[in-house]
């Protein structure tokens, strides 16, 4: 028996082993997996961030400026602002920073980034923050409390106590382009948006501010009015004209700002209107065309024709009378402008032509000159020995 015990022990342990492995490997599995959907959900909830190598810099200085928590790739925009706080925003847009000063950076793979700001003093007041912000895509913002060492500060603008009106949806702009715009007319759309009333009095007509920025330049603001009234606690969907200059094209930026706060950014892209372009296309031919045709005309005008030459005026050849020793002619008369050496042949007094009528027609035979006319005295070479 105890020989038979002795082998059957350790197949019994070497069954058991497996067994009390996969159940290890389990209990692992399952201490690890709730750790996974925590972790997964931080980086889902982390928001835009942004920290400062200084809290404090004179004009002319240099900051570096990190950020994390934003989307991989993202094209960013950094700018110094006053009148702002972190809690409050910039309050006026992107008029209270400097913009000409401002610095585009992009975001890694892991959503983060580093860049160096130079530290500028901004067209308002401070208090003032390093307010970054996506150029393109789904909007998003984060600031860092900074302050601009020897540039004046200023009180905040009270917060009205009343009605205080916050986006509720995403906004969007509606409408398209027609024919006009194809060819340089001003693009027009209206920008919608829910707006809730967070305050505890009713809001009636709100003024809000429309603003069109191209590029990275700060934005054109027109104030506009809504007619309505939006009760404490209630909403209203909210519709605002938008137009542009004529010919706009590009990509630009619509915000919309309602008591001194930056409430909704709405990114338009306008496309270039290609009938302009195909009229100064036009323009170009047609021109030069119509100057080649007028002058090919005005040559042909003045160019003499070759059926009808220029006349000229003869010149009266000079008389000449007959040479010492020349026998006269009768019955050869000369005109007054006749030259030398031609001689015309009148007929009879008592002639008549054809119909009747005396003939007075006269005709200018060659002759010869009164040189190499044959004489009696001079003998000619016929016959003659």
């Amino acid at each position: 028996m105890t020989g038979q015990a002795g082998p059957a022990a350790p197949r019994g342990g070497a069954h058991h082993r497996p067994a009390a492995l996969c159940a290890a490997l389990l209990m692992a599995l399952l201490t690890v997996l709730p750790v996974l959907p925590a972790a997964t959900a931080v980086a889902a909830d982390a928001k835009p961030a942004v920290s400062l190598s200084k809290q404090q810099a004179g004009k002319g200085g240099e900051i570096t400026v990190k950020g994390r928590g934003w989307r991989p790739g993202a094209l960013l925009m950094m700018l110094i602002c006053g009148r702002s706080t972190t809690d409050r925003g910039v309050i006026g847009g992107t008029n209270s920073c400097a913009n000409a000063e401002g610095l585009a950076v992009t975001t890694d793979a892991r959503g983060a980034f580093r860049k160096k700001l130079p530290v500028a003093e901004p067209p308002v007041p401070c208090p003032c923050v390093v307010h970054v912000a996506t150029v393109t895509g789904e909007p998003a913002t984060a600031d860092a409390a900074f302050v601009v060492a020897g540039h004046p500060i200023a009180a905040l603008p009270k917060e009205d106590g009343g009605g205080r009106l916050a986006v509720l949806a995403t906004t969007r702009l509606e409408g398209g382009s027609g024919v006009l715009t194809w060819f340089g007319a001003p693009p027009a759309r209206r920008l919608v948006l829910t707006v809730g009333n967070l305050g505890s009095t009713p809001v009636k007509d709100p003024v809000f501010g429309i603003g069109t920025a191209h590029g990275v330049f700060a934005p054109q603001w027109e104030e506009q009015q809504w007619r309505g009234t939006i009760p404490s606690g209630g909403k209203a969907r909210v519709e605002l004209p938008v137009e542009l200059t004529a010919g706009a094209h590009g990509d630009y930026q619509v915000s919309l700002r309602y008591g001194g706060k930056v409430l909704a950014e709405q990114p338009w892209g306008v496309g270039r209107p290609w009938g302009v372009t195909l009229f100064w296309v036009l323009l170009c031919l047609v021109v030069p065309a119509a100057v080649f045709r007028i002058g090919m005309a005005v040559v042909d005008k003045v160019r003499p024709r070759a059926g009808h030459p220029a006349r000229r005026t003869p010149k009266p050849a000079p008389k000449r009378g007959p040479k010492r020793g020349a026998p006269a002619r009768s019955g050869r008369r000369k005109g007054p402008t006749e030259p030398a050496g031609h001689t015309e042949l009148t007929e009879p007094a008592g002639h008549t032509g054809p119909a009747g009528s005396p003939a007075t027609t006269t005709a200018a035979l060659p002759w010869f000159t009164p040189d190499s006319a044959p004489s009696e005295n001079r003998p000619t070479t016929k016959g003659h020995s």
